[in-house]
């Protein structure tokens, strides 16, 4: 009798999955790097929740975070690392297994 396949839900990855980690990670792989502001306005919410969410992101190495100066300006940019891109690429995957795509 043969092992059934794991079901690929299993290969969803818990930090992305959240809706506005899902959603930083998405706007980051369409572009090499995006500014705080952009990015916020992008998907939609507050500082303080893009803030929040991408310290878990860069936590888990996902997301390389860049803060530098125009002029006297702070700027912060976002933008995903290699594994952050793995791990995204392989997010959807599973879920184009499970959608049966």
């Amino acid at each position: 009798m043969s092992t059934p396949a794991e079901h690929p839900r299993h290969q969803l990855n818990e930090v992305v999955h959240s809706p506005v980690r899902f959603s930083i990670m998405a706007a980051l792989a369409k572009a090499e790097s995006l500014d705080f502001k952009d990015l916020r306005d992008a998907i939609q919410v507050s500082d303080s929740l893009l803030s929040k969410q991408l310290s878990v992101l860069e936590k888990a190495e996902f997301v390389k975070i860049k803060k530098s100066f125009a002029g006297k300006m702070p700027r912060t940019s976002a933008s995903l690392t290699s594994v952050g891109r793995d791990v995204w690429t392989a997010h959807l995957q599973a879920l184009r297994e499970i959608a049966g795509g």
